[in-house]
């Protein structure tokens, strides 16, 4: 991780007109996200989480205020910002290559050389020999790899990742959460997901943002600090101080059941 901020998000706000009047999501947001960085977001359910993705991904215009990638401006979507929903999306009449590469044909980017760098993500992370398969034919872990890598092609410096895990079984989950850290550390992307779940952004992250009741806006950051040895989401669940931070951001959050 580095120690220069890619993204700069400065007193963001988004307001909403509905027939019933203004509805205020997103209040006077501010923070930045490093290089290489992986950021988890958290906050109350309905609070903002995924309109602030859309912000981030240039696909909604904050009312007021800004956000910076390498100090330029986001007004649009561009492929420098990769954006994997909550559900894998694939298409069930596509085989896996064809999925991995509709980003770029969607992109017009789709040649010898951007082929070539989908074809060495899907070797690497072990699915190329499942490229002709579709995606009916994969278990839910290997689906959502290929979603990743299906972002991963398009070669983004930012990855947002919206609930991206939430469809899967909880022990599915903690494996593809293993997996995909281990994916976006090796290709060196910088890394930025929204969930409701406590344990997987402690275990993920190297902060936690804790986001306000609507209208959103930052109520605490934690700095992720786990002992040496506790260095994959697996292995995290056990290091001594993961309970003291899942207390902290509970009561943050003021959940109550």
């Amino acid at each position: 991780m580095g120690t220069k901020s890619i993204m700069d998000i400065k007193n963001l706000s988004v307001i909403y007109h509905t027939p019933h009047g203004e509805l205020t999501a997103l209040h006077n947001l501010s923070f930045n996200v490093l290089d290489g960085e992986f950021i988890s977001i958290v906050g109350p359910s309905g609070c903002g989480k995924s309109t602030l993705l859309n912000v981030l991904a240039g696909l909604i215009k904050p009312s007021s205020g800004e956000v910076l990638i390498d100090k330029k401006a986001v007004r649009a979507p561009s492929n420098v910002v990769g954006y994997m929903p909550q559900r894998d999306q694939l298409f069930e009449w596509r085989n896996i290559w064809k999925n991995v590469v509709l980003g770029l044909e969607v992109q017009h980017q789709l040649n010898v050389k951007t082929a070539e760098y989908a074809r060495h993500l899907l070797n690497d992370y072990g699915l190329l020999e499942f490229q002709y398969c579709y995606p009916s034919q994969l278990s839910g872990g290997m689906r959502q790899r290929v979603a990743l890598i299906r972002t991963l092609a398009i070669n983004p410096s930012i990855l947002l990742l919206d609930e991206a895990f939430s469809a899967l079984d909880y022990q599915t989950r903690l494996i593809v959460n293993d997996e995909v850290k281990q994916i976006i550390k090796r290709e060196k992307k910088t890394a930025i997901l929204v969930t409701h779940d406590i344990s997987e952004a402690i275990s993920m992250s190297d902060r936690v943002i804790v986001l306000s009741n609507r209208p959103a806006s930052v109520k605490k950051i934690y700095k992720i600090q786990l002992n040496q040895g506790f260095d994959t989401p697996l292995k995290s669940r056990d290091a001594p101080e993961f309970g003291h931070y899942f207390n902290e951001i509970w009561r943050e959050l003021d959940i109550h059941v």
